[in-house]
């Protein structure tokens, strides 16, 4: 036993070195192909062959290009070593049960290779070997001879079987040496060979009644293999008729859908022996294992029927050997062949070999997101496929190769308008009905910085009270940006600018991450009633993208400054001014007007005249709006020649501020009347008697030369034409008429109204002046409030200017 084992070792061997030789010599490439030849029964890790080699791929490259291997079997029969490229045995391969009785025997493999994309069918072929011994159907052959046979009958008996092919199946028979008996073959119309025994001498039941001979069954192989099953042989009476079927082969076909116990077809055997001599039986002689669990014989009507389910891409032939036995124990065989017709049983199968789960929203169309197989088990037009994805807007499924497919993108993606796509793909084949096969792809788009941030107002207008407090809170600046992550994180900044040469940034701040303005200092309506910058907001993605917006600051005005009285001038208190009134004048005489002005703004410079202080309320009145002070009715003699008024002009802001005035009115008939009642007025300390003095003097020089200038100014003008005055035939030729105009550090805001005033000049240089008001015909009255922005109160400044001046 060890020798014969040594020798086949030996002999496989040499087998091996010699098929590797035909493997080394046999590799080719055909239009993308390769095929190799492998004997079945390697052991694992057995190399089949060099794909890399034989592909040109060198180094780690199968590595780098994402090689694998693709099997359709539900086994892994081989597989890649992507570190030398060696296409080795994965699990153990067993010709017999890939192909059965297949002459050819193929294992169709798929390469994918990536960068750029490629696939190569490999083929395997496998080639059989000596591994499967000669098995007869039955252990024991049971035959009953009558003991009437004559030297040279045959009794066929059962063939051995044997998987293997060619000089590897069974060659032929032996039987153990007897006196009566010696072996013979019969060989069929589909060229099996049957062994039979054939009797040599004539029996004599009487002698010896039962004999037992062992038939040996012996394969061509290197070494070779053999089965034995045991003849048991008993002598009988005469049974000299065989049982005879109608039909020696009996080739079928019969739908794979067909149910459990459908009938496949009635053998029927004629003997024309009589009693149990004539009674046949049937059941198989020989039928293959996976056809022993589908198929049944009754043994008394010979229907062979369904009991298993049929599948065709299981299994799409089946042969069996049905023997007749008679009584007698003579038998006769046929053969029955059953062909699987294939129904659309089978939905195509999507397998997905590559697959991009994440996508750059930036990715160009085209781009590949997977490559899929599609693989139907059925045949002909149940096999062929048509395949279609659910998103033809954005997504193309592109044939490829052996049914493989590429998923690719069709348009530019969006992130912000879709950041996950379910693709469906369905596949149908073109059966009747059609079955179809679904298989969703999730695909996520991720983000690239492509959208800037988005203010969420075209620009900003900001209203801020002066007098504010410095760090006060007065706007969010809020911005949007579609991107996510860093690319939609927002910083602000306030753009770098100068109002009035004074950088931005001294007036306002930002805080950088909520956009919240803050007020630097306290600002004042009078100084800057507006200004404007720019604020950036950016993302941090790279590189980032910014956008900026427009915010104008207007400075809302505050009730906080109290008029100012223009004329009379509050400044003048030491030497008081006053107002000459005659006692001509009647009811509605303009006495004078007092001007006021404030820096304020709108309804804070609204301002309003009154009477605070008043000797006699029915003599006197003054205009709320305009401040001119009239007398109310006539004068009467008992009036006092010397009138003071306290004027007090407010504002209409909340709270109200307000100033006063104290007017000094002197009532005479003419001017020099007007003389003593100034001379009335105290007069200065002892302290400053030098100073005065001097004072007198000056002023006296002065006097006379302004009269001089005055009557030569008069004379010239009266010649030219005759100019009325307010003081009637007192001042025709006395008293020249002035313009008065405000002081310029007051010129701000004051309002356009101008005044005509007629100035009298004391001959006494120690008594103050005295002026009346007269009023310049056809002004218009809605001028005398400021209402309007500071471009209109500079307006009013210059026209005040050119109105009063001394």
């Amino acid at each position: 036993m060890l020798q014969n084992r040594s020798l086949r070792s030996s002999q496989w061997t040499v087998t091996w070195q010699v098929l590797l030789c035909i493997i080394s010599f046999g590799v080719r490439d055909v239009s993308g192909q390769l095929q190799y030849s492998i004997p079945e029964e390697l052991k694992k890790g057995s190399v089949a062959g060099n794909v890399a080699k034989d592909l040109g791929f060198i180094g780690k490259e199968l590595v780098s290009r994402k090689f694998q291997i693709v099997s359709h079997d539900t086994k892994q029969y081989l597989a890649i070593n992507l570190e030398n490229g060696d296409l080795t045995v994965s699990e153990r391969i067993d010709r017999e049960t890939l192909c059965g009785a297949k002459l050819s025997c193929y294992i169709n493999l798929e390469a994918v290779i990536e960068n750029p994309l490629n696939i190569y069918t490999i083929t395997i072929e496998i080639q059989d070997v000596n591994d499967n011994a000669p098995t007869f159907s039955k252990k024991y052959f049971d035959i009953g001879i009558s003991e009437n046979s004559v030297p040279g009958v045959h009794f066929p008996l059962g063939n051995a079987q044997d998987p293997d092919l060619g000089t590897n199946s069974v060659q032929s028979y032996s039987l153990s040496s007897n006196d009566y008996f010696r072996l013979g073959e019969q060989t069929t119309k589909d060229g099996l060979k049957h062994p039979e025994i054939i009797l040599e001498k004539a029996l004599d039941r009487e002698k010896k009644s039962f004999y037992e001979l062992i038939l040996t069954a012996h394969d061509g192989g290197k070494p070779p293999q053999t089965g034995t099953a045991i003849i048991r042989i008993t002598v009988q009476d005469v049974n000299d008729n065989f049982p005879t079927f109608t039909q020696a082969i009996n080739n079928l076909k019969i739908s794979e859908n067909s149910p459990v116990g459908s009938l496949v077809v009635q053998l029927n055997a004629t003997d024309e022996d009589e009693g149990t001599n004539g009674l046949v039986t049937y059941s198989f002689s020989h039928i293959p294992e996976n056809a022993n669990k589908i198929f049944s014989i009754d043994s008394i009507s010979g229907d062979i029927k369904i009991i298993g389910t049929l599948d065709y891409e299981v299994s799409d032939s089946y042969e069996m050997t049905v023997e007749a036995k008679d009584g007698g124990g003579l038998v006769t065989h046929s053969k029955v062949s059953v062909q699987v017709i294939d129904v659309n049983d089978n939905a195509p199968d999507i397998t997905v070999t590559t697959l991009a789960t994440t996508l750059p929203e930036d990715s160009p169309p085209g781009t590949v997101i997977a490559l899929i197989n599609v693989r139907d088990l059925d045949s002909g037009m149940n096999g062929e496929i048509l395949c279609m994805v659910s998103d033809i807007k954005d997504f193309q499924l592109l044939p490829s190769s052996n049914n493989y497919y590429k998923l690719v993108t069709a348009a530019s993606m969006d992130r912000e308008r879709n950041s996950v796509y379910n693709v469906t793909i369905q596949c149908m084949d073109k059966g009747s009905p059609p079955l179809s096969t679904n298989k969703t792809i999730q695909l996520t788009i991720s983000d690239v910085n492509d959208n800037a941030p988005v203010f969420e107002r075209v620009n900003y207008i900001v209203y801020i009270i002066e007098n504010n407090q410095p760090g006060t809170s007065i706007q969010n600046i809020l911005a949007s940006d579609l991107d996510q992550g860093d690319n939609g994180k927002i910083t602000y900044s306030i753009v770098n600018s100068n109002i009035d040469n004074i950088p931005v940034s001294s007036y306002v701040s930002i805080n950088s991450m909520t956009g919240v303005l803050y007020a630097q200092r306290s600002f004042d309506y009078e100084q800057l009633r507006e200004f404007q910058f720019q604020v950036m907001a950016k993302d941090s993605g790279s590189p980032p993208l910014s956008s900026n917006v427009t915010v104008r600051i207007c400075i809302i005005d505050k009730n906080d400054n109290a008029p100012k009285i223009l004329y009379p001038s509050p400044d003048t208190e030491g030497s008081p001014l006053f107002e000459f009134i005659p006692h001509s004048a009647e009811k509605g005489y303009l006495v004078t007007k007092v001007i006021a002005v404030d820096a304020d703004s709108g309804h804070n410079a609204w301002l309003s005249y009154h009477l605070l202080q008043v000797p006699d309320p029915t003599l006197f009145g003054i205009g709320q709006h305009t401040g001119e002070v009239k007398i109310m009715r006539d004068l009467q003699d008992v009036d006092n020649l010397r009138q003071k008024l306290v004027v007090l002009v407010k504002d209409n802001g909340v709270p109200s501020l307000s100033s006063t005035v104290t007017l000094n009115l002197v009532v005479a008939e003419n001017f020099q009347q007007v003389v003593p009642e100034i001379r009335k007025q105290p007069t200065h300390s002892d302290k400053s008697s030098n100073v005065t003095f001097y004072l007198v003097i000056s002023i006296a020089l002065i006097s006379c030369l302004f009269i001089i200038t005055v009557i030569i100014t008069v004379i010239f003008k009266c010649k030219k034409s005759d100019i009325p005055t307010t003081f009637g035939p007192y001042s025709r030729n006395v008293y020249p008429q002035f313009t008065l105009g405000c002081p310029s550090e007051i010129s701000d805001t004051s309002l356009p109204f101008p005044f005509s005033y007629d100035v009298c000049v004391t001959l006494d240089s120690k008594q103050n002046e005295i002026a009346y008001l007269k009023p310049v015909q056809n002004v218009p009255t809605d001028n005398l409030i400021d209402t309007e922005d500071s471009a209109a109160g500079n307006d009013s400044t210059n026209n005040t200017d050119q109105v009063f001046g001394f």
